[in-house]
């Protein structure tokens, strides 16, 4: 299910240049409860904002009135720049974090990231006041250092497939068990790391998650 919105193809101002985004909000809404930002899977590799993971995760979030961007990191579809190895990608997630607050003045902001977006993207989310909650999904902790999060006690949903190639399950399991705040870490059972035929309890877990933090927030028909 999804809430009426409208949708908006861009492109916001970045560090490098130009960053393709497609803006979606609740229709008729000014002010929506809140608004995410999503950070898609490494570029190098075929990863844009139109991935599947990052799709749904854009409708989970769409269907609970949040406000929701997508773009692509520099070098990515039609975004400008090339691609950086994580470093200059940080600071096109700030650019939509600013785009964001600049367009929902007082609205809390949650970021989530697939992937090589989860790496970028929560490191920027740790450290930036406006980001109140973040999603980690597919974190690649296999050839990734994970170590910022041990500052951060932002509230914090992990979702990983319990066959992901990149992330070893029992390794994120474990990380997340040592960090501050309130963390919430779901292995959906038979999922790789793209979540191939299980993107239906990807939705339920995000959704699941961010109404019991939020029971303001329900599902539009």
């Amino acid at each position: 299910m999804t809430m009426p919105h409208e949708s908006k193809n861009l492109f916001l101002e970045g560090p490098a240049g130009r960053l393709e985004a497609i803006l979606w909000k609740p229709q008729g809404v000014r002010k929506p409860p809140m608004a995410a930002v999503i950070c898609h899977p490494h570029p190098l590799f075929g990863g844009t904002m139109h991935n599947k993971v990052i799709y749904q995760t854009a409708k989970s979030l769409d269907a609970l009135g949040l406000a929701v961007l997508r773009f692509n990191f520099r070098g990515a579809g039609m975004s400008e720049g090339t691609h950086d190895r994580g470093r200059g990608e940080q600071g096109d997630v700030r650019a939509a974090l600013d785009f964001l607050a600049s367009e929902f003045p007082g609205v809390p902001l949650l970021l989530a990231g697939f992937s090589f977006g989860c790496w970028v993207g929560l490191r920027v989310g740790c450290e930036d006041e406006r980001v109140a909650e973040l999603i980690g999904l597919g974190a690649p902790v296999n050839n990734t250092n994970f170590s910022f999060l041990e500052s951060c006690a932002k509230p914090k949903l992990f979702v990983h497939g319990e066959n992901d190639e990149h992330g070893d399950v029992r390794k994120v399991e474990s990380l997340v068990a040592t960090l501050p705040g309130e963390n919430r870490f779901v292995a959906v059972p038979g999922a790789d790391h793209f979540f191939a035929g299980k993107l239906d309890q990807l939705d339920r877990t995000v959704t699941t998650w961010l109404t019991h933090r939020h029971p303001e927030l329900h599902l539009g028909s």
